[in-house]
């Protein structure tokens, strides 16, 4: 099997932090820049996409699989960038528990006030994942 398909111990599992957010918004905007060409191009033209599917093995809810390495005990329950690739376009961030249960948040702000980095949703969503 190719090397590249298992991801690395040393970088599976960053922190979620404004600059992650930022990148995904780069992200986003590029995708929608591509997305206006590309249409703009085969406005006459029935043409199919591939399109990217979530990976069925880092669902919401369930377990993270060995194959990612162990989780460090310094990231258990706090925002890590998304391992999924399906969601490197999302504003979402992940968070796993002792258990190694993953939880998706939403990086977009909480009744329009309380943005992905604000203590007091960080304090919420510590109190949702706990075990």
């Amino acid at each position: 099997m190719d090397p590249l398909c298992w991801p690395s111990e040393t970088n599976s599992f960053r922190r979620f932090t404004p600059e992650s957010l930022a990148a995904i918004e780069e992200r986003i905007a590029k995708k929608k820049k591509q997305q206006a060409k590309v249409n703009q191009n085969n406005k006459d033209q029935d043409v199919e996409e591939d399109r990217l599917t979530p990976q069925l093995d880092l669902k919401t809810y369930k377990k993270l699989p060995s194959l990612y390495g162990d989780l460090p005990v310094e990231l258990i329950g706090e925002p890590l960038e998304d391992l999924d690739p399906y969601y490197s376009d999302h504003k979402t961030f992940m968070v796993i528990n002792k258990r190694r249960i993953i939880f998706r948040f939403t990086a977009t702000p909480a009744l329009c006030i309380a943005g992905p980095f604000n203590p007091v949703r960080k304090a919420a969503i510590k109190i949702l994942i706990h075990s």
